[in-house]
């Protein structure tokens, strides 16, 4: 399943929704969703912007949309945690 349709049904909503919202035809976003085509720049950026994520999470190309300050501050916590593992593991050397 692509991410368009994860992100649609995850919100519990209908190709519907998302086209009237958007501007994309209904028909369209169907392909999209089924991989019958590619959305095009216009489309990636209008979707990521309802569904309130980056392009490159759109597009699969990262794992974590980090498009809001509280997606940013928690992934910041992941990497200081990490950052503090690795250093604890590195003075017991």
């Amino acid at each position: 399943m692509n991410r368009i349709r994860e992100l649609r049904e995850d919100r519990d909503l209908r190709q519907i929704d998302v086209t009237k919202a958007t501007g994309i035809d209904q028909k369209t976003l169907s392909n999209y969703e089924t991989g019958r085509t590619n959305p095009d720049s216009w489309a990636i950026i209008k979707l990521a912007d309802f569904f309130g994520v980056t392009c490159d999470y759109l597009l699969g190309v990262a794992e974590r949309s980090l498009s809001n300050v509280n997606d940013i501050l928690k992934e910041l916590e992941e990497v200081k945690s990490r950052i503090d593992f690795v250093e604890k593991f590195l003075r017991k050397q």
